[in-house]
């Protein structure tokens, strides 16, 4: 089968690679109808991940056909569409017990990570009781594939961690696809300002159609002068970092409000600088985190109903095949005006 495959920092390869088989009793094979392509796995080309391998398989969103299942499968069988979640979760386990299911003892982030991804024709998902969720008949699959990581990341590490309350003023420091994502579901408790800081007026722009009360360009305007503008001089009660270099970071502690949340929702491949020098007084909380999926039950809810259009995060469609082609669009994503790409196989 087709893939694409990490080759060291910088390289990869769409390469024929061995079709994946059951492993194990609770392994499901799945043949890829969607997937796409996350700001992560830029960081993973980057270096900024040195777990990852060469010779990996990249990718941990997607949705499509279960092709086989191991004998203790009971949820799925071959025919069923599924909805793939970027965090495998074996259900038994402590953390999983506790609905921390990215720190599964067997699973966690391992997609694309620590096992072969779904940037590929097949892949083998473990625990597949646990980590598929039947697509709803009916349902827009391409849409859906917003649901495997980048909506239940902006939700519950950036909104829920966040503890975003009606009324609150709340900055998200990145207008990326997760930004875009806390963006849509912070809307769910009503905050009183919504601002989005960014450096590129395209996104900017698309965070108002999605409900952004204000926007700052960080080309043309100073974010934090403008912050405090908006804000009286008090700050935001809720920043999410949602970008994960130090300049953003940065952004957040020096406009989070006495009593505030500051929510890292970013993947950071450098160290950032923590002023406690100065937030040791505030009474701040900060939280950090990988997500643990436990939301996308609700959210596929929600986007069924129509409250939220995953759909309309989607700019660029691509064959599976031109997956090279669509890492460039990807890579330049303001020169292309890019948000989420999706990748069909026929």
């Amino acid at each position: 089968m087709k893939a694409l495959t990490y080759q060291g920092p910088g390289q990869k390869a769409w390469a024929d690679i061995p079709k994946p088989v059951i492993d194990k009793p609770t392994d499901a094979i799945v043949r890829i109808l969607h997937t796409t392509i996350c700001g992560t796995d830029l960081h993973i080309l980057k270096g900024d991940v040195p777990a990852v391998t060469p010779g990996r398989v990249l990718g941990h969103e997607g949705v499509g056909i279960v092709e086989a299942v191991g004998p203790a499968i009971r949820n799925f069988k071959p025919g069923d569409h599924v909805l793939i979640s970027c965090v495998t979760s074996c259900g038994s386990c402590p953390n999983c017990r506790r609905q921390m299911y990215s720190h599964c003892a067997d699973g966690g982030w391992i997609l694309g990570h620590m096992i072969d991804g779904t940037q590929a024709e097949y892949v083998r998902i473990p625990h597949a009781d646990n980590s598929l969720y039947p697509v709803p008949e009916g349902a827009d699959e391409q849409a859906l594939v917003m649901l495997s990581d980048i909506l239940p990341t902006g939700f519950e590490i950036g909104v829920l961690a966040g503890k975003v309350k009606p009324g609150d003023s709340v900055v998200i420091v990145g207008a990326g696809p997760v930004g875009m994502a806390a963006l849509l579901t912070a809307q769910f408790y009503s905050p009183g300002q919504l601002i989005m800081v960014d450096g590129d007026s395209n996104r900017l722009e698309v965070a108002t159609r999605f409900g952004a009360t204000h926007v700052i360009d960080i080309k043309t305007e100073n974010a934090v002068e403008r912050i405090f503008e908006l804000t009286g001089g008090v700050g935001v009660d809720v920043a999410i970092e949602a970008v994960g270099i130090p300049a953003s970071f940065d952004t957040c502690q020096s406009v989070i409000a006495p009593g505030g949340n500051i929510a890292n929702v970013g993947v950071h491949g450098k160290s950032v600088e923590l002023h406690l020098e100065k937030l040791w007084i505030q009474n701040i909380n900060i939280s950090t985190g990988l997500v643990n999926t436990n939301t996308t039950p609700m959210l596929m809810k929600t986007v069924q109903s129509g409250k939220v259009d995953a759909g309309k995060l989607i700019t660029h469609r691509f064959a599976l095949g031109d997956i090279l082609q669509a890492y460039e669009v990807f890579s330049n994503a303001a020169q292309e005006k890019a948000m989420k790409v999706i990748l069909t196989q026929q």
